[in-house]
């Protein structure tokens, strides 16, 4: 199990666990189950002042670690690109051990974006402090205000506003696709199962779940 920094981070099977009886028992099965589900939009677009969320063609992950390929074909489906996942994760280096690292998926977002809009950032501490979560908050409102989705790795727990816990322990990825109130609280897509494809959680919440890891934006 990797849980250092981001330079080493990757999804594994043991870890994919959720709390809120959304799958039970092994991951691998839950997918085999979802393998055919047809996409779906995740979300609206446009929302008042304060507010946005951008359009996802939405699809699950096909395997247990595949979740950097597939946060990433989500995200760039915000711009209505449709890139294979098998490729990317050929691209990314991904294995069963996972994705290593948030610093794989930037250049494939610069690359299929057309331009170098997206950077990595770290939060090397295990708990993000005020002056993280802030730069987090930033960067999402200033990405999603471009048109473009945040891909985040995260690890451990956290609790969405409906008060679901989601549980990676051996990390995951995901994509960031929309805020309100100015970005205190984001909408997430997740990959990991269709039945959770979308929730919402406090940026201060997310800044602690990317915590030892990092997000590009």
């Amino acid at each position: 199990m990797r849980t250092d920094l981001i330079r080493k981070t990757a999804l594994t099977a043991a870890g994919l666990a959720f709390t809120t009886g959304a799958i039970a028992g092994p991951l691998t099965a839950a997918h085999t189950a979802h393998a055919a589900t047809p996409t779906a939009s995740v979300q609206t677009d446009r929302k008042p002042s304060g507010e946005r969320e951008l359009k996802v063609d939405y699809a699950a992950q096909p395997n247990f670690y595949y979740c950097g390929p597939a946060a990433t074909r989500n995200a760039l489906s915000v711009q209505g690109k449709k890139i294979d996942v098998d490729a990317m994760a050929k691209v990314m280096g991904t294995t069963e051990d996972g994705t290593n690292s948030i610093n794989d998926i930037t250049p494939v977002l610069n690359k299929e974006t057309g331009r170098k809009a997206y950077k990595s950032t770290e939060i090397r501490s295990t708990k993000a402090d005020d002056k993280q979560t802030d730069e987090l908050r930033a960067d999402i409102v200033r990405t999603i205000d471009d048109g473009r989705a945040v891909v985040a790795n995260i690890a451990g727990t956290a609790t969405d506003t409906d008060g679901n816990t989601h549980t990676f322990e051996g990390g995951h990825y995901i994509s960031v696709i929309g805020y309100r109130d100015g970005g205190k609280t984001v909408t997430i897509a997740d990959s990991a199962n269709p039945d959770t494809a979308s929730y919402r959680i406090s940026v201060d919440n997310l800044a602690d779940w990317i915590a030892t890891r990092g997000y590009t934006s």
